[in-house]
């Protein structure tokens, strides 16, 4: 078994062409492509990474927010009573009411498409 230790002292001396040539021998000799971790190493350092390097998680779940009903009140009653099981009267008190859940908990492409439908009947959104 090789020594690591030894191993790292070596590697370390290497300047940064003879780093860039192993380790495309290294990508022939294993049949891999180091590129995906030099990304993620560098857009973690662009990203002012901290000393824990804790992955990020995306966001699964969204909220669909109401901020304002515009001048078209109507229409996005419409779009709400569509997006949701809502009666008329709900669906209105709904509109009315600035920072209102239309929908909770939803994922990524229900919150976008409702948010679409929403604006394009004249509301301003939000999602949460």
């Amino acid at each position: 078994m090789a020594d690591i230790e030894k191993l790292v002292e070596q590697l370390s001396e290497l300047s940064v062409l003879e780093a860039a040539d192993l380790v495309k021998k290294l990508e022939e000799k294993w049949g891999v492509s180091a590129a995906a971790p030099v990304a993620i190493a560098a857009a973690a350092g662009a990203g002012g990474a901290t000393a824990s390097a804790e992955p990020v998680e995306e966001k699964t779940e969204f909220d669909v927010i109401i901020k304002d009903a515009g001048p078209k009140k109507i229409e996005v009653i419409k779009v709400i009573r569509q997006l949701t099981s809502l009666g008329l009267g709900e669906a209105k008190t709904m509109a009315e009411t600035a920072g209102g859940k239309i929908l909770s908990g939803v994922g990524k492409d229900a919150a976008a498409d409702a948010k679409k439908k929403l604006e394009e009947a004249g509301a301003v959104i939000e999602l949460a």
